[in-house]
């Protein structure tokens, strides 16, 4: 055997190590890429339920309110048209407390990604 040269083992020990390493990186980022994409997905379907909903909200309640104000004109409309803005105030207070709390349900964006991380990490540690 040569001075300076490694034995055998040992470069193929750490060919190996770095076969594993590059394999566990290629599968997180395979994993990253597949939230990723549902992610975009689950943004697009969120974005255009909401549109959907809020063009048909804002249709139903200008048409309501019109309404209202037409068959109280002559008896009491500044009682109905205060009313109606008290309504959709509460409305819109509650709808933002609801959001709020929705969006605290959400588990974050990537989570089985970084999970995955965490335990290759934790594989890692010298305490292992």
């Amino acid at each position: 055997m040569e001075a300076g040269l490694p034995p055998p083992g040992f470069v193929s020990s750490l060919q190996n190590l770095g076969d594993a390493l590059l394999g566990t990186a290629q599968d997180r980022l395979r994993l990253f890429a597949v939230e990723l994409q549902e992610e975009k997905l689950r943004l697009v379907q969120i974005l255009l339920f909401t549109a959907a909903a809020v063009l048909a909200g804002i249709m139903t309640l200008t048409f309501a309110s019109l309404t209202l104000a037409f068959l109280f004109w002559e008896s009491g409309r500044l009682i109905v048209l205060v009313g109606i803005t008290v309504f959709y105030l509460v409305a819109l207070l509650a709808i933002v407390v609801a959001f709020r709390r929705f969006l605290k349900r959400q588990m974050p964006p990537f989570a089985a990604t970084l999970e995955e991380f965490k335990n290759d990490r934790a594989c890692l540690r010298p305490d292992n």
